[in-house]
């Protein structure tokens, strides 16, 4: 399973785990990243998270983040194809940033893109996406649930 994290879901493990959804998103995201560690699953990084991450005005937070992405295991460069994609998703509407994530993970051919962006989420509907897009916490209870069966 190749999986690209957007830099909500890297940050989430460090947001305010006072709401259920933020601290269920976070426990998510933990356990998707302990795949990838285990080797069990391919954690696809990009130009555009580790931009977006440097940008980030809390040391701390961005320390951690740091290396939590340091567990990827492929790194994608930007490109013209990239460029050229991302552009045609902006003319749905979506924001600089997440047609870049989204461009990088459809080039890098994850299995899934995940986010805890409510409005990245809506706005990949309607985008003609390549591929899967999704919450991790929706996503992994769906793998669990998958797991359990046993199909």
């Amino acid at each position: 399973m190749r999986v690209y994290l957007d830099v909500c879901c890297l940050n989430r493990p460090f947001d305010d785990q006072s709401h259920d959804k933020v601290r269920l998103e976070a426990e998510a995201v933990i356990s998707i990243l302990r795949r990838c560690e285990r080797g069990e699953w391919e954690l696809i990084g990009s130009d555009i998270i580790r931009l977006e991450i440097t940008k980030n005005r809390d040391n701390v937070k961005r320390l951690k983040v740091l290396l939590l992405y340091e567990g990827i295991t492929e790194e994608i460069k930007y490109n013209y194809q990239i460029k050229a994609r991302a552009a045609q998703l902006q003319k749905h509407g979506m924001k600089l940033f997440d047609s870049l994530h989204l461009a990088f993970a459809e080039y890098a051919i994850a299995d899934v893109f995940l986010t805890t962006d409510t409005r990245l989420l809506k706005s990949s509907v309607r985008s003609n996406i390549r591929i899967r897009v999704d919450n991790p916490m929706n996503f992994y209870m769906e793998v669990l649930n998958y797991e359990q069966s046993g199909d």
